[in-house]
């Protein structure tokens, strides 16, 4: 098929590599040229090939997936969608897999979720577009630290993310101090994967980084990451402030909701709180961050050369919602100075 995405399917699994193979070959941008059962035959089919895109299942025999992920994007790097299982391993490695660099993440179809495969196609095609940039780990060693007479000022931060925003968050969060404002963060990830990502954040920053729960009060020095799932991260209260977590569906697709989040910020805090929106596809977290500057507060987005998908930022530009633009990794040093107590 002339001008499809030429994708290579690896995954240990017969059953699996053909499953995936004939979702992904239902679309008719999308040609799938090639299929490995191993990262070894993998390394040779791609040399081959040079496929567009790689789905790779993250638990294989002989190199797993994320050692084989590692060498790839070290030696040739290329967009990679994980394709996982929601055991504790599987979710776990993925978010180190999207650490590492992987564009993107599908879970596996399940008895309780038969239709994930659904929106395979669909992120093989956002996989396609992005650009490979500087890895996570030295656009971490490149962030501003902050000063160690760093005191909030009382505001209180939301972050909004998708696609590439584990490796945004990375890169943020390791710029905060342990004292930093109280920080609320909407990543779109399936249930149990934002699980395991707060504990990696966790082990990663100074800050104390928490799966968000109901009635916690909003304390300095630690982030709240909204859990998967079918509940919305929001803000309430009025003198003092707590996480909540409603109903209400999909809002620009997506559950939890970056503009459920954002739009609560608003609504509770007016010119206390500041919004960053991230690196993601689609618009989910525009409106809510002109709520908030409208509100009085501040607003901030990640620039499109640092974005993997210049798509909700871009979003947020349009509609008159960002204040000011920023690149990854000046990012987390401009929330801090922003959100810092003047001496």
């Amino acid at each position: 098929m002339t001008g499809a995405i030429k994708v290579l399917v690896v995954d240990d699994s017969p059953t699996m590599r053909q499953i995936v193979t004939r979702i992904l070959e239902d679309d008719p941008d999308i040609d799938v040229v090639g299929s490995a059962k191993s990262a070894l035959q993998a390394r040779e089919l791609i040399k081959m090939l040079n496929p567009d895109v790689m789905t790779l299942d993250v638990e294989m025999p002989e190199m797993d997936g994320l050692s084989f992920l590692e060498r790839v994007m070290r030696l040739r790097p290329m967009p990679v969608v994980m394709v996982s299982s929601m055991t504790a391993k599987g979710t776990d490695t993925t978010i180190e897999a999207l650490a590492l660099g992987a564009v993107d993440c599908v879970v596996k179809p399940s008895p309780g979720n038969p239709n994930s495969f659904d929106e395979l196609p669909a992120k093989v095609k956002v996989a396609s577009k992005v650009k490979r940039r500087v890895p996570v780990a030295a656009a971490v060693e490149q962030t501003p630290r902050v000063s160690e007479n760093y005191q909030p000022d009382g505001k209180i931060v939301a972050i909004g993310s998708s696609t590439g925003g584990v490796e945004a968050l990375i890169s943020i969060l390791t710029a905060f101090p342990r004292n930093c404002p109280p920080t609320l963060v909407t990543q779109h990830m399936p249930p149990v994967f934002t699980r395991n990502l707060a504990a990696r954040l966790d082990k990663m920053c100074a800050p104390n980084v928490v799966e968000a729960t109901v009635g916690a009060p909003l304390v300095p020095g630690t982030v709240y990451i909204a859990p998967g799932g079918d509940l919305h991260l929001e803000v309430a209260g009025r003198s003092t402030f707590t996480c909540a977590l409603k109903p209400g569906g999909l809002v620009n697709g997506h559950c939890p909701s970056i503009d459920r989040l954002f739009s609560s910020m608003a609504r509770s805090l007016g010119p206390r709180c500041l919004g960053a929106l991230l690196t993601g596809m689609g618009r989910d977290g525009a409106q809510g961050l002109l709520d908030i500057r409208d509100a009085g507060g501040r607003t901030f987005a990640q620039d499109e050369q640092s974005s993997i998908v210049y798509g909700m930022p871009k979003a947020a530009v349009e509609v008159g919602a960002v204040e000011f633009q920023y690149p990854l990794v000046r990012m987390g040093h401009a929330i801090v100075e922003a959100t810092s107590a003047k001496l």
